[in-house]
């Protein structure tokens, strides 16, 4: 689905240079005057209408002021005055741990993907928003999410990750500080239904997304992260059928979660590694005995 809507570039464009221009803007709802707030309501709402057969009652979509009121997002736009792409992130506040930042909403229209638009929209709002908020210390971040890509990239690229299959992290007073807020105060704003039942051991939210536009196939290879060890382990916590999300909460820094990615690398393929030998090992032991 498409728009004819055109309206007035937001941001100025040099002839020959980039495809699109990013933006970063923080708790618009709060700070933007009123026609630059409903243009980009608008054109919200216009690129998402691309990505579901009917847009959900949720987050930014809603397009009022109260509901960009807690937000950050990074828009990619394009020369014609559209949005390509979004990234909508839902600021959290969490007693005795501040401002957690929910890695929320990210949608690109079907003719502006292949080009690593969601990756790049997401780096650029977290580092936008870090560079406003957090220039020194650890953000936490939070993830609620049955996308198996999703999953993997924050056990990957953040820092303190639990549920991960890639690091030892223990479950901190901040952890569970962070997911008690969450499944008691923030249900409606990440869209998880209110009779979901949270999996303290897990990190699972066990029918979230159950019989709505973000309930996910667990064939659907589409949404599959790269690495078979992260996706034989988040399918082995939640359930696909029931409609399961889990809940993932990290941290991030300016200064230290990149380097800390490239220094744990090997330890991240190394790990990958043992853990397939492991599930490989326990799908041949279980056939052995199913044959006997």
């Amino acid at each position: 689905m498409t728009t004819n809507a055109r309206s007035k570039l937001p941001v100025p464009f040099v002839a020959g240079k980039a495809k699109y221009k990013y933006k970063i803007y923080i708790r618009p709802g709060v700070t933007m005057p009123d026609a630059k707030f409903e243009r980009l309501a608008r054109e919200l709402r216009s690129c998402a209408k691309t990505c579901f057969d009917q847009l959900p009652p949720y987050q930014c979509l809603l397009g009022t002021r109260a509901s960009l009121a807690d937000k950050a997002i990074a828009v990619a736009w394009r020369r014609d005055g559209r949005i390509a792409g979004f990234c909508s992130c839902v600021l959290l506040d969490v007693d005795n741990v501040g401002t957690v930042l929910h890695l929320g909403l990210t949608c690109v229209r079907p003719d502006d993907r292949g080009s690593g638009l969601t990756h790049k929209l997401t780096s650029k709002v977290i580092i936008g928003y870090l560079a406003r908020h957090r220039l020194v210390g650890k953000q936490w971040i939070s993830n609620v999410a049955c996308v198996l890509s999703s999953l993997g990239n924050v056990a990957m690229f953040f820092d303190e990750v639990f549920p991960s299959p890639l690091a030892d992290t223990a479950v901190s007073t901040a952890h569970a500080s962070i997911a008690k807020t969450i499944d008691e105060r923030y249900r409606d704003e990440i869209y998880i239904r209110p009779d979901a039942q949270f999996d303290w051991t897990r990190f699972v939210f066990q029918g979230s997304v159950r019989d709505t536009v973000f309930q996910k196939d667990k064939d659907a290879t589409a949404y599959h992260h790269r690495n078979r060890a992260i996706n034989q382990y988040y399918t082995g916590i939640m359930s696909f059928d029931r409609g399961d999300e889990v809940l993932q909460v990290g941290s991030v820094s300016l200064l230290g979660t990149a380097p800390r990615y490239f220094l744990r690398k090997k330890q991240i393929r190394e790990r990958s590694r043992r853990l397939l030998t492991q599930i490989d090992y326990a799908t041949h032991a279980n056939a052995v005995v199913q044959d006997g």
